[in-house]
């Protein structure tokens, strides 16, 4: 469904929105089953008229004073806030969330579009030296038209951290939500850019699933594509992404360890690794997917670490396929002879917060990404084991070491190959002044956030050269 200029009831949704292609679905709470409303699914077509308004309104908001595009994301980030309580409602609800998370994304929300406001001020190129008699120079340009691809788990930061960037810098934006989130992670943000004063045309919102995406990255008009999602599907589009010659940034999943050696302070580390994994019921990429404690203190840790998970009360994971792959995770770690130290049962969406305890690398909680509120717990004997343990996955996104000694933290952090560590803290951070990404299964290498990053991700570069006459030449 194509959402230029929204009309809303309770200024951000309306059941009466017309459908697109693909007709409509239901928005549906995790928490109790219940249906808040209906949103219109786009198709194919759709997709190809919305990237043929989206390059039409692009050149003439780059061409814009730069002013005007920063007073349009300053005013995005200042509705945020005007705003919060509505928008926090539709976080928690339509994505099984705590209001605190709901308070987060939204200070994350109103973060982006401040630092997107400054980008349209930066200065956009350099001058480099030549041979000839003449003005050589680089300049940063526009990318034209941009597909942001955004998952279910944290929808608005993870939709608003590629869609404010991309439109401070001059591009027009093709934002594709996951469709159990289509409000949160995408309508919320047509109506908040709409009442800041963003022209027609320059943001589309195209709720839909991966046929959807596949559409998008192959219209031959978006020529930048900024995805976040499951390793699995980012294979995919980065193959799609190739046959049509298409620049692709990848954020993909994580399994990302916690260290926690023999020095470390037990009541710090256990509420940290808690946090880590059973933050949002563990569906964020960054999640502690693995503690590795040392094993002079391993007993001790997963035994406060179960006491901890026994007496949390967690909101439902997404939908029931999600809730199923978890626990087929954790009961296939137990049969390879995990103990279950805590939790592995659910009700309904509810899964209990689980601790697996004596994981090896060969058991599916420790090698895979779980998604979901399990804390698989390994021990170690050395800082030797300790890094071989920690590299030991193809995923390198995020990393987590708990230690008195900082430099012995650092120097544990270099032998393992991951896009974030965080000494003496839990793997689960994000500001939008920082660059964020992951390598290996994890992503491509790019990153989101800050502004160089930003300027790397949405714009090219083109090289200019002036002269005061034209030259002779031989011919």
């Amino acid at each position: 469904m194509l959402l230029d200029q929204p009309t809303w009831q309770s200024k951000f949704f309306s059941s009466g929105w017309v459908s697109g292609e693909g007709g409509d679905r239901a928005v549906v709470e995790p928490a109790t089953g219940s249906e808040l409303g209906r949103v219109g699914v786009a198709g194919p077509a759709d997709v190809a008229t919305a990237a043929r308004a989206a390059a039409a309104a692009q050149a003439e908001w780059a061409a814009l004073p730069h002013p005007a595009r920063a007073a349009v994301l300053r005013k995005a980030g200042d509705l945020w806030q005007q705003n919060a309580d509505e928008v926090r409602d539709w976080i928690v609800r339509e994505t099984g969330a705590v209001p605190p998370k709901g308070d987060f994304e939204i200070g994350v929300a109103t973060q982006e579009c401040y630092e997107a406001a400054a980008l349209p001020s930066r200065p956009y190129g350099e001058l480099l030296p030549s041979l000839d008699g003449r003005l050589s120079m680089s300049r940063r340009v526009p990318a034209g038209v941009v597909g942001v691809i955004s998952p279910f788990n944290f929808p608005l930061i993870l939709s608003i951290r590629s869609v404010a960037p991309a439109l401070a810098l001059g591009n027009a934006v093709l934002l594709k939500p996951d469709p159990r989130t289509a409000v949160s992670g995408g309508l919320l943000l047509a109506g908040i850019f709409a009442q800041a004063g963003l022209p027609d045309g320059l943001l589309h919102v195209l709720p839909g699933g991966p046929e959807l995406g596949e559409a998008i990255i192959a219209d031959p008009r978006v020529r930048v594509v900024s995805f976040t999602g499951s390793t699995r599907a980012g294979r995919r589009v980065g193959q799609v992404a190739a046959a049509n010659l298409t620049r692709v940034h990848l954020e993909l999943g994580g399994n990302s360890a916690l260290v926690v050696l023999d020095d470390a302070d037990l009541d710090r580390a256990i509420s940290a690794g808690a946090f880590g994994s059973f933050n949002h019921q563990g569906q964020i990429c960054m999640t502690t997917g693995r503690h590795l404690v040392h094993e002079s203190v391993y007993e001790e840790y997963v035994e406060r670490l179960a006491k901890k998970a026994d007496a949390l009360e967690l909101g439902p994971v997404i939908d029931a396929g999600q809730r199923d792959k978890i626990h087929a995770l954790v009961s296939g770690s137990v049969e390879k002879g995990a103990r279950l130290a805590a939790g592995g049962t659910f009700t309904g969406l509810f899964y209990r917060p689980t601790v697996l305890a004596d994981v090896t690398p060969e058991m599916p909680a420790y090698a895979e990404e779980v998604f979901g509120p399990v804390a698989p717990v390994a021990r170690f004997g050395s800082l030797d084991e300790a890094a071989t343990l920690a590299a030991g996955t193809e995923y390198g996104l995020s990393l987590g070491i708990i230690t008195r000694d900082v430099t012995k933290g650092l120097a544990l952090a270099d032998r393992i190959p991951t896009g974030i560590v965080h000494i003496n803290d839990q793997t689960v951070n994000d500001e939008a002044n920082v660059p964020f990404g992951g390598v290996g299964a994890s992503g491509t290498g790019a990153r989101f956030g800050g502004a160089a990053a930003n300027v790397e991700a949405f714009t090219e570069t083109r090289w200019v050269t002036v002269r005061g006459d034209v030259p002779q030449y031989p011919f």
